[in-house]
């Protein structure tokens, strides 16, 4: 089926086309990784780039609870437009794993709103919304520090990381790798504390690829010359 023309799609025409290319393998996969949805992201990419960026439009496919729309909304937002409050709903509503990482990185990121929704997200009740604040804040760690309190970040990993929820855990794993990566000065703490808690060190990875295990993961940025000092 050719892709949903920019000029008078509606929401019902967006829904059909993304059913079309609904393969049952494909969500059959995704679902084992929480996304409820089988289009091929480079597909699904394709129908919002028909759409071009159309604010008022994305706001209703997300309407729809509908993973795959609500990716192809994503796409086609203005970050700079949504308030915290939204944004808050929406990561409260997120329910598929990808929806969740495409909201946190391609809009609150870009945002205005993204320190506010970091300090408010890592302290909120319920793991996931916290697992955003632990992303918005592995971020802070390499762009802007200054905001930070790198100590207290590490004291609180150091108590709460092995216990965490896995969503949770993993970001908190990435904040304690930027930390090692991006603040030499930090950098044996943070190798001493991975190597402690020992959280993602047996994790599958393929050739080739770095480790999440944050005292592999530090020592390859650092080898690579690609850290701060």
């Amino acid at each position: 089926m050719a892709a949903v023309p920019a000029v008078g799609a509606s929401v019902p025409d967006v829904l059909a086309e993304l059913a079309a290319l609904d393969d049952p393998k494909m969500r059959a996969v995704n679902e084992r990784h929480g996304d409820d949805h089988g289009v091929n992201l480079t597909k699904l990419r394709a129908v919002a780039k028909t759409l071009k960026t159309n604010h008022d439009f994305a706001l209703e496919l997300w309407a729809t609870d509908d993973t795959a729309a609500r990716l192809v909304a994503i796409l086609i937002s203005r970050p700079k437009l949504y308030s915290a409050a939204e944004l808050d709903t929406m990561i409260r509503e997120a329910r598929a794993r990808k929806v969740h990482d495409w909201l946190v990185n391609y809009i609150v990121k870009k945002g205005p709103h993204a320190d506010d929704l970091r300090m408010a997200w890592i302290d909120d009740a319920d793991p996931v919304v916290r697992s955003a604040g632990w992303a918005l804040t592995a971020e802070a760690v390499e762009k802007g520090p200054e905001v930070l309190d790198l100590d207290a970040l590490l004291d609180r990993i150091e108590a709460e990381m092995k216990d965490a929820p896995e969503r949770e855990q993993w970001e908190m794993n990435t904040t304690l790798a930027m930390i090692g990566i991006h603040h030499p000065a930090l950098r044996e703490r943070a190798l001493a504390i991975g190597e402690e808690l020992e959280v993602l060190k047996d994790y599958p990875t393929p050739p080739n690829c770095t480790s999440p295990f944050a005292p592999s993961w530090i020592a390859e940025i650092v080898r690579r010359g690609a850290a701060r000092g």
